[in-house]
C-alpha cells in the first residue's frame, strides 16, 4: 500500500464492499482504456537527485525569453532585490492573514506603514490593510457604495478593464443591482452618455484612470455630476501613476481601488497580488477588510492594534462587509518595503520613467508603414496603435522574434480586432524598444 494513504488493505476490503465490487480495478473497469488517464500507470519513483536532474532538464529547454510589451492591468516593473530579502525574514513571511487584534507590533505596524503609503498616493483619509485583487477591491468598492447610498443602481464608463467588468458581473449575477455601461469617446469617458444616466437612483459610478486603453482623464466633472445626484463615485487606478497625475481624492472620488501588482510584486501567472482600497473618513464602518490603527498601551507608549475588523466569526448575512478576501498581508508589507525603498521622488522617478519611455516607444512605432499610432487623448505608460491586419495574428509572429508584443484589444473589444494594446515600464531599454519597432516592421512588411 502507500505510505502517504492511511487506509490499510482491510478498510480498502471492506469500501470496495459496501459498493460492491471485488477489487480497485473493477471499480473502474466501466472507464475505456482509451479514456483512463495516464495516472493509473505510474511509474517508478525517482531520488530526489533524479527529481531535480530533470526539472533542470525541463527548465533548461525553455530557451526563448520574451521581451514583454504587454500591460492590461499588470505589468513588467523592476522589483529592487532589498524587497525579497527583507520579506524573506520570517517575521513577516510566515503571518499571512493576522486575524487577531493582539497579533505581533511588528505585522501590525508593517500594515499601518502600508496604510499610510496607499493613503499619500491615493490622497484618501484611509486605507485597509488590503484585500485580494484589483477587480474584486472594485466589486467590494461597489457593494460598499450601495451599503452607503441605499440604492441599487451602477453606472460603469466602458473604459474601466474589461476583466474587472466581467467579475463585477459575475459576482452579482442573483443580487439584483442594475448595471448600465456608458461608451467611450476617443478613449475617454462620454459624458453626455453619462450624464444623462446619472439620478437619484444612482448608488455609484465608476471610472477608472488611466483606462484599459492607457487613457488619462480629469473626473472631477464626473464627481460633481454624481455627487449632486446623492451618488459616490468609485476609481480603479494604476498605483504608478498616481507619481505624476492628480490624486484621485483631488478629483473629489468617494473610493479608490487598484491591483498592487506592480508596487513592487513580480508577475506571477496571475498572482499572489493584492489589491487596495481607500476611502473618506466618512464611510469608514463601511469599509470591507480590517484597518490597522495607532494608539499607546496603558503606559502611555506608542503601539499598533487591530482597529476594525471583517473576521469571520463576525459576519451576520446581509451585514457582511465582506465575503471575498479580507487581507493580504504579505503582498501588502511587501508593497509597504517597495514605497519604502523608492520614496517620494523615487516614485515620481519611477513614473517619469515609464511616461518618457512610452512616448519614445509611440516615435518609433509611428515610422512603421501601416502602423497609426492613436494620439486623440493623452496616455501614460500605455497606448494603442492600428495595425494594417489583425493584431492577434501580429502578436503570434512576434513571438519567435523574441516580442511579447502587446495586447490584442478585439479578444474583448468586437471590431477592433487590428488594435494592439502595447505597454512600456522602466524596464525597457532603448535597445529593446528599437529592436521591437524592427520585428514588428518585419512582421508587417
Amino acid at each position: 500500500m502507500n505510505p502517504y494513504i492511511a487506509n490499510t488493505e482491510q478498510d480498502v476490503r471492506a469500501m470496495l464492499g459496501v459498493i460492491g465490487v471485488d477489487s480497485i480495478d473493477a471499480l473502474f473497469a466501466d472507464i475505456k482504456p482509451e479514456h483512463a488517464p495516464q495516472s493509473f500507470d505510474l511509474p517508478a519513483g525517482l531520488s530526489e537527485f533524479e527529481v531535480m536532474e530533470r526539472l533542470r532538464r525541463l527548465a533548461a529547454s525553455n530557451t526563448t525569453v520574451l521581451v514583454p510589451f504587454i500591460g492590461g492591468g499588470y505589468y513588467d516593473h523592476y522589483v529592487p532585490a532589498a524587497c525579497g530579502a527583507i520579506m524573506s525574514r520570517g517575521e513577516f513571511y510566515t503571518a499571512y492573514t493576522p486575524y487577531q487584534p493582539e497579533c505581533s507590533q511588528g505585522t501590525l505596524q508593517a500594515l499601518f506603514e502600508y496604510q499610510s503609503g496607499i493613503c499619500t498616493l491615493t490622497g484618501m483619509e484611509v486605507s485597509n490593510a488590503s484585500l485580494y485583487d484589483g477587480g474584486t477591491a472594485l466589486y467590494e468598492a461597489m457593494m460598499m457604495a450601495i451599503r452607503v447610498t441605499g440604492r441599487k443602481k451602477i453606472i460603469m464608463d466602458g473604459g474601466v478593464s474589461p476583466i474587472y467588468r466581467k467579475l463585477i458581473r459575475s459576482y452579482t449575477h442573483n443580487l439584483h443591482i442594475e448595471f448600465m455601461e456608458t461608451p467611450i469617446v476617443h478613449g475617454q469617458t462620454d459624458r453626455a452618455a453619462m450624464f444623462s444616466l446619472i439620478g437619484n437612483d444612482t448608488a455609484a459610478v465608476i471610472v477608472q484612470n488611466p483606462n484599459f486603453f492607457g487613457v488619462i482623464d480629469d473626473h472631477a466633472d464626473v464627481v460633481a455630476q454624481a455627487h449632486a445626484a446623492g451618488a459616490l463615485v468609485i476609481a480603479s487606478v494604476y498605483p504608478v501613476a498616481l507619481g505624476l497625475l492628480k490624486t484621485p481624492a483631488e478629483m473629489g472620488v468617494d473610493i479608490v481601488t487598484g491591483d498592487g501588482q506592480s508596487l513592487g510584486l513580480p508577475l506571477n501567472f496571475g498572482g499572489p497580488y493584492f489589491g487596495f482600497m481607500a476611502t473618506r473618513k466618512a464611510y469608514i464602518r463601511q469599509m470591507p477588510g480590517r484597518i490597522i490603527g495607532e494608539t499607546v498601551d496603558a503606559q502611555g507608549r506608542r503601539c499598533f492594534v487591530n482597529t476594525l475588523q471583517a473576521r469571520e466569526q463576525h459576519i451576520r448575512r446581509e451585514k457582511a462587509t465582506s465575503n471575498i478576501c479580507t487581507n493580504a498581508a504579505v503582498c501588502a508589507i511587501q508593497a509597504s518595503v517597495f514605497m519604502s525603498l523608492l520614496g517620494k521622488q523615487g516614485f515620481r522617478r519611477l513614473a517619469t520613467l515609464n511616461l518618457d519611455k512610452a512616448e519614445f516607444a509611440r516615435q518609433v512605432l509611428q515610422k512603421i508603414p501601416g502602423v497609426e499610432v492613436k494620439r486623440s487623448s493623452p496616455t501614460f505608460n500605455e497606448f494603442v496603435v492600428r495595425l494594417p491586419s489583425d493584431a492577434a495574428d501580429v502578436v503570434e509572429a512576434m513571438i519567435p522574434r523574441g516580442f511579447a508584443a502587446g495586447f490584442p484589444l478585439g479578444r474583448y473589444y468586437p471590431g477592433l480586432e487590428n488594435y494592439l494594446l502595447v505597454a512600456v515600464t522602466e524596464k525597457r531599454t532603448k535597445a529593446e524598444i528599437e529592436a521591437y519597432g524592427v520585428a514588428l516592421a518585419e512582421v508587417l512588411g
